[in-house]
């Protein structure tokens, strides 16, 4: 994808963001005034309690609106990699204002309990009550939606605080019920309960804010959805150090790459861009993608042979290739012979291509060196291209050969 459409996508999901906040701090502020002036007027602790939370979410819908703001700033030299952390330090400032509400909420609401009051205007805090019930689950429904279309943390973890106002205020409307049918005291503990419930979720969305400001690995599917992508590219041998962080938004990762040993720095870029291409492309939220390429280290290398006889250590040698009726196959591991066989060349009665079709059946065996005198253009393409090595065999017989690849070093 273009990298202009890429920054116009981007900005147009922190701006969808944005302006979902903005709504949201207005929303919260009018309901906050209702349900704080309604409380005074009716003596309703937990309409009082619920409104003291409602003005506590202006502040959190405010955070995420600087957040996301902040977010929208190009890269420059004192913050290369953005400003996409003012985000999750705007969801860590809502997590304390949560918890602080939740505390305060506690407090006016053991008070309801202790010392407990009738309702001067119980039908008008009913109504106002359920007005609270519907606002918040609209609103929690906007903020989610959007928060997860545009992947932003801070946005949905202000419809979470939303969504708690819908259980708070449903608590609260049964808590006025009850005031009204005589059962005062049942206000207080209504409150009480809606605190409880607000510190729970302050603790567990400044706990996930904390982890990303500390570059903490969260989010275990993504690391091993970019590992599984990358295995599934040719040419990729082994994978290792995948580190992705979270920023805003925004995922930020790294990995390493395994390929064989002597491999060109053409193919070996090939195969990074590949690797790469296929995880932006599958992986959405990255914004920026690391990828470091190293050879393997084999300790084991595989030798083939080319033999006209299958009698194990007795066949004997072939100068052909593409047209031979086997190969012997050994490993060398630490300078030991290991694990030798003979395999049927499935290729040698083929009329054409007999000797690409043979070079094939070398790379699928995970051949690393053959040992013979004639290669044709096509199938020296093929094996090069799987960096597998071709030698002259150093030796006359079958055990001579094995024995002087002992040392033999890529």
């Amino acid at each position: 994808m273009d990298k202009t459409i890429t920054n116009r996508l981007k900005k147009d999901r922190l701006k969808r963001g944005e302006r979902a906040a903005k709504y949201s701090t207005l929303t919260n502020l009018a309901l906050s005034i209702i349900k704080g002036v309604f409380g005074v007027l009716s003596g309703s602790v937990a309409l009082i309690a619920d409104s003291i939370h409602s003005f506590s979410d202006i502040f959190a819908s405010l955070a995420v609106y600087i957040g996301l703001k902040l977010s929208q700033r190009k890269p420059d030299e004192k913050f290369p990699y953005g400003y996409y952390k003012a985000e999750t330090m705007s969801s860590l400032i809502i997590a304390v204002i949560i918890l602080f509400s939740g505390l305060e909420i506690a407090s006016e609401s053991v008070q309801g309990i202790i010392n407990p009051q009738p309702l001067k205007l119980p039908i008008i805090a009913i109504l106002v009550a359920v007005l609270s019930v519907a606002v918040s689950l609209l609103l929690a429904r906007y903020k989610q939606r959007v928060g997860n279309e545009i992947e932003s943390p801070a946005l949905i973890g202000d419809a979470k605080h939303s969504l708690i106002d819908v259980f708070s205020s449903v608590l609260v409307f049964f808590g006025i019920i009850s005031s009204y049918m005589g059962y005062l005291s049942l206000q207080g503990v209504v409150g009480l309960l809606v605190a409880l419930l607000i510190i729970w979720m302050g603790l567990k969305i400044g706990k996930n804010a904390v982890l990303v400001l500390l570059d903490a690995s969260i989010d275990a599917e993504t690391v091993q959805r970019i590992k599984d992508i990358a295995w599934g590219v040719d040419g990729v041998e082994g994978i290792h150090e995948v580190r992705v962080r979270s920023s805003g938004p925004y995922m930020f990762a790294e990995l390493h790459l395994e390929t064989k040993k002597n491999l060109s720095v053409e193919k070996a870029h090939e195969i990074s861009d590949k690797v790469e291409e296929k995880i932006r492309g599958e992986v959405g939220k990255l914004e920026a993608l690391l990828v470091q390429v190293e050879p393997v280290k084999k300790d084991v290398i595989r030798f083939a042979l080319p033999v006209e006889t299958s009698d194990g250590l007795q066949s004997i040698p072939s100068n052909h290739f593409g047209k031979v009726p086997y190969f012997l196959i050994w490993d060398v591991h630490q300078g030991e012979i290991e694990n030798y066989q003979i395999k049927d060349n499935p290729a040698q009665d083929l009329e054409k291509k007999r000797g690409i079709k043979t070079a094939e059946f070398l790379v699928n065996e995970k051949i690393d060196v053959i040992l013979g005198d004639e290669l044709g253009e096509g199938p020296r393409y093929v094996l090069s291209e799987n960096v597998v090595h071709f030698a002259s065999p150093d030796g006359d017989t079958v055990k001579e050969i094995m024995e002087n690849t002992r040392n033999m070093v890529l």
